[in-house]
């Protein structure tokens, strides 16, 4: 993949990532969002960010566990949620100034992409799957630790933990049901700068309720919505 990033850039972004590259095309790739590949004819960085999802969750897990030796595992699962939401992980990308890094296509970037949460999210987590690819598990984590050492919680409070949809319902279905809800992409339509997906939420008794989004994790939380709304009307 061509570099679109001058040498001094990827330079710049890798002392802010608290990372050098072996392979900067993969780092290229990761700041490639979807409007600018379909324009230059490039992969872009959503595989990426499939994989930063996880690799960010295990890596906040884990660190959780250690510095939170007490904490239940529904304290901890809460903390874990406020960190790595969407919002959240906007503002952790826009104290490393990510935004100006991220390639984009013309339309995208006149519409304020650059600064909006769901991009900068999927970018930060697209640059950890390729921390991970490129440096392996060590490597990553220290990136991730050092880069969200600003945002680490003092002490885990769940009254000071807001609980998205997601983790009421399934808090609200093991309650019930003793099982959790399945999460399943039906659809997605569109360009791919705006682009729909439909998300299909199966409830433990079951119920299928489905929810449109423009990120597959929006669509799941209006998904989760509909799902807490229609077990809280039965109970």
């Amino acid at each position: 993949m061509k570099n679109f990033l001058s040498a001094h850039e990827i330079n710049n972004l890798e002392k802010l990532i608290f990372y050098q590259f072996n392979d900067k095309t993969l780092l290229c790739q990761a700041l490639t969002h979807s409007s600018f590949a379909n324009e230059h004819g490039l992969e872009n960085n959503e595989r990426l960010e499939f994989l930063g999802d996880a690799v960010l969750e295990l890596c906040i897990s884990k660190a959780l566990y250690e510095q939170f030796p007490t904490a239940s595992e529904g304290e901890l699962t809460k903390a874990r949620a406020s960190m790595v939401n969407e919002v959240s992980l906007a503002q952790v990308a826009r104290s490393l100034k990510l935004g100006q890094y991220i390639l984009l296509g013309k339309g995208e970037e006149m519409q304020g992409g650059k600064d909006r949460d769901s991009v900068l999210s999927d970018t930060l987590e697209a640059i950890f799957g390729a921390i991970f690819l490129d440096g392996g598990y060590e490597q990553v984590k220290t990136s991730i630790n050092k880069i969200f050492s600003p945002f680490w919680p003092k002490k885990i409070s769940l009254k000071k933990i807001t609980k998205d949809y997601k983790t009421r319902l399934q808090e609200l279905t093991q309650k019930i049901f003793k099982q959790r809800p399945v999460y399943t992409l039906v659809d997605s339509q569109g360009p791919e700068h705006a682009k729909i997906y439909l998300v299909q939420v199966s409830l433990p008794d079951g119920t299928n309720l489905k929810a449109k989004g423009t990120s597959v994790k929006k669509a799941e939380q209006k998904a989760a919505q509909l799902g807490l709304k229609f077990l809280q009307e039965r109970l």
